[in-house]
């Protein structure tokens, strides 16, 4: 309430002592918002942008300490997803028909995940299990700890909890997409070595 009170106050200061100033804040506020339209709106492509915040010296801040990525995080974690879906079911439709039956796919976080849920379906995908946040909460789904494709970028937690663990190679993903999703591998992992009931709330991750 003060706030909007204030607000009208400043307003007829502003009215009746600087009108002059209208047009020169206009001015101001159209070239700082064409300067950093491009931060904000996909309207360049990713090397235009490289280059456009080159020449201009700016840089944006870093929203998480793992951003690496060339472009800012808001479009960084716009590339990679549907190819990254297209490698796992390439993977997925190449296992032994017993095992595509049963296999799970298991992500790191809610954005591969969603990618899997989101990508999936029209490759023919099952909706993917995780651990990161809402994930959790949804539990293992319908999957017996037999065999899963986990998503990963190295598999030493996987040979600790499965008895067979296999690399199928890593994924295909976008030169703009963030850097850590690069370099995830799909490791074929067969043979839970505890019960998923008991192996669930290990993998609960809230960050």
């Amino acid at each position: 309430m003060l706030f909007a009170a204030g607000g009208v106050a400043a307003e007829r200061v502003f009215v009746a002592r600087f009108k002059w100033l209208e047009p020169v804040l206009l001015g101001v506020i159209i070239v700082t918002g064409a300067l950093f339209a491009p931060f904000a709106l996909p309207i360049l492509p990713p090397a235009k942008l490289i280059a456009y915040m080159q020449a201009i010296g700016l840089q944006p801040p870093r929203t998480e300490t793992s951003h690496t990525a060339a472009l800012p995080q808001v479009f960084a974690d716009q590339f990679g997803w549907e190819q990254m879906a297209g490698s796992v079911a390439h993977v997925y439709h190449h296992l032994r028909p017993d095992d595509e039956k049963r296999a799970a796919i298991f992500c790191q976080n809610y954005g591969e995940a969603g990618a899997i849920d989101f990508f999936g379906p029209k490759v023919g995908l099952p909706p993917a299990i995780s651990g990161h946040q809402n994930y959790f909460l949804w539990g293992p789904r319908d999957w017996t700890g037999e065999v899963v494709l986990v998503l990963d970028t190295n598999d030493e937690d996987e040979r600790e909890l499965f008895a067979s663990v296999q690399d199928l190679g890593q994924i295909v993903s976008s030169p703009w997409a963030m850097p850590f999703e690069r370099r995830m591998h799909i490791f074929l992992c067969r043979d839970l070595k505890t019960s998923v009931q008991e192996f669930w709330p290990r993998v609960k991750k809230w960050l």
